[in-house]
């Protein structure tokens, strides 16, 4: 399949001819993920980024235990020619399945959390749309340059209709309504 704009013709990638590249060892070394049918390549993690998710993803092991499985920096697979990597997915927890068939799918997936600071721009405006179409029920943002946790939800059109920013206090997540969790335990 192909695009065709004013000046250039780009390829786009399907699910399956990535999958085919990633088997045969194409990408190996290289930061990629497929959003829309096209590669991008992704930020590097810094300090902050990759010690907050990686906290980020304690706190709701924790919190949730075995109703979840907390998968961080794995891909998911989205119907919009899309196999992202948020830096956490919230899944549903099938690990014989995601061991040996496929990537969690929007069936499967109760939220995503990406944590930005070079990505800011990518992850609230390229993958928020790739999410919203997808029909991702909530989106959660951690922007680290102003420590604040930006959440999505109810995706309409792809478009979310629920926007709030919160920088402390307790959220509990559409998928678990009876738990809170601490934001600044996402954010600091």
């Amino acid at each position: 399949m192909t695009a065709t704009t004013d000046a250039i013709t780009t390829y786009k990638w399907t699910i399956d001819r990535y999958h085919q590249a990633i088997d045969a060892g194409i990408f190996e070394g290289q930061a990629i993920e497929l959003l829309k049918g096209e590669l991008v390549q992704m930020s590097p993690e810094g300090i902050a980024d990759a010690g907050l998710s990686s906290n980020g993803a304690d706190y709701l092991r924790e919190m949730l235990g075995s109703q979840v499985k907390v998968r961080e920096a794995k891909p998911i697979t989205l119907p919009n020619d899309s196999e992202p990597e948020p830096d956490i997915a919230i899944v549903q927890p099938i690990p014989e399945i995601y061991t040996t068939t496929r990537h969690p799918n929007v069936d499967d997936i109760f939220w995503v959390i990406e944590y930005s600071n070079t990505s800011l721009l990518k992850d609230l405006e390229f993958k928020y749309q790739i999410y919203a179409e997808a029909g991702i029920m909530e989106y959660w943002v951690i922007n680290l340059k102003t420590r604040e946790l930006i959440i999505f939800r109810d995706p309409v059109n792809g478009d979310y209709r629920s926007e709030v920013s919160l920088s402390s206090g307790t959220i509990a997540p559409l998928a678990f309504p009876d738990i809170a969790l601490e934001i600044r335990k996402f954010i600091s």
